[in-house]
């Protein structure tokens, strides 16, 4: 008796709906089972981690916060998805958007510069994302390599990039030698929607996004176009869509949307640049993306959902004093099971009994 996966003569929509349900209750079991062996009692780790940030007002401040870039990134790396191109360098995008955004603030810092500085800052921050993804697209069209290499190794170009301008020609004289930038000026800073929280006009562009990537992906040609070439990329040839285009196009977009969410954290939440600006917004993004279904609704979910294990993390290491590397564990545990998961969908269990042959001899 031999248990194997057999290709379904369909795919299943009933598993592509549950999937990420089944993948949820999987990782909190799993997550169970690790809290008692650390020793901690595992409903109140529960509690800690899903329930206790629900209750608090500034708390649900900061899951909006950190949706925002979680969503954006996500919602760029489900359009190459879609589209059969892999991009695994988001994090490379948002910290070179971050950077080249904060180049205009660190510029005119002092100089009373007026109100187009902000907007000036957005948008060449999504320019950079832009042209930093394109060196993998380019590399994949042109030449063939691999675009899940090029993408990935460019995340640690620009993270030693950032690092170096913070420790060199932009570090804050007055900053005690920490590696920072000086505080952006108020005009360099992205308007704070309740007073007193960290809620920023972010959130509000990030559902924006959201919103364009729905009518994209639903109501125009080139969103069938991304979904055509992605899901048969034989019949998109005989439509005449060219897919070489629109990898191109899809990394551009997807590296906008990554530098943009960089700029907004910068000049949002933190205010200056620094090393360390991403707790792993870019790879936790690709959860989010295949969490959601690569659908734009379901990523503001998954979105919110991420956000929530990175706040509750924080207050179980504050109350239990549970690491916070036990969250990246859980981000890492779910992605296991969304993929284990989705392989359903195309894919199903079955028993097999072989058949036994029965050796004949000539006498």
């Amino acid at each position: 008796m031999q248990l194997v996966l057999e290709k379904r003569a369909e795919r299943s929509g009933t598993i592509a709906l549950v999937s990420p349900l089944i993948a949820i209750g999987l990782t909190i079991v799993t997550m169970v089972i690790l809290f008692a062996i650390l020793g901690k009692n595992p409903l109140l780790a529960l509690h800690a981690y899903f329930i206790a940030p629900l209750t608090d007002s500034y708390s649900l401040q900061e899951i909006a916060v950190k949706a925002t870039p979680l969503v954006m990134i996500a919602i760029g790396l489900s359009l190459c998805y879609l589209a059969n191109a892999w991009n695994i360098g988001a994090e490379g995008q948002f910290l070179i958007g971050a950077v080249a955004g904060s180049w205009i603030a660190v510029k005119t810092q002092g100089t009373d510069a007026g109100a187009w500085v902000l907007p000036a800052m957005l948008v060449l921050a999504a320019a950079a994302g832009a042209l930093y993804a394109l060196i993998p697209a380019i590399c994949k069209v042109k030449f063939g390599a691999s675009e899940i290499l090029t993408s990935l190794m460019l995340v640690y170009v620009a993270d030693l990039f950032l690092d170096y301008l913070v420790r060199g020609p932009w570090r804050d004289p007055h900053g005690f030698n920490f590696p920072t930038t000086a505080e952006f000026d108020p005009v360099a800073t992205v308007p704070l929607l309740i007073e007193g929280g960290r809620l920023h006009l972010g959130s509000i562009i990030a559902l924006l996004v959201v919103a364009a990537a729905a009518i994209l992906l639903g109501r125009t040609i080139k969103g069938f176009e991304i979904r055509v070439v992605g899901a048969a990329p034989r019949a998109a040839r005989f439509g005449g869509f060219n897919a070489n285009q629109l990898i191109i196009l899809t990394f551009a977009v997807s590296g906008a949307l990554a530098g943009l969410a960089g700029i907004i954290e910068v000049a949002g939440p933190v205010g200056h640049l620094q090393p360390g600006i991403s707790p792993g917004y870019g790879f936790t993004a690709i959860i989010v993306a295949f969490l959601g279904r690569l659908n734009p609704l379901g990523i503001l979910i998954a979105g919110l959902f991420l956000a929530l294990t990175f706040i509750g993390g924080e207050q179980a290491q504050i109350a239990m004093k549970i690491p916070l590397d036990v969250t990246k564990v859980f981000q890492g545990i779910l992605l296991f099971y969304v993929l284990a998961c989705d392989s359903l969908i195309l894919y199903r269990f079955k028993l097999v009994f072989p058949n036994r042959q029965v050796a004949s001899g000539t006498h």
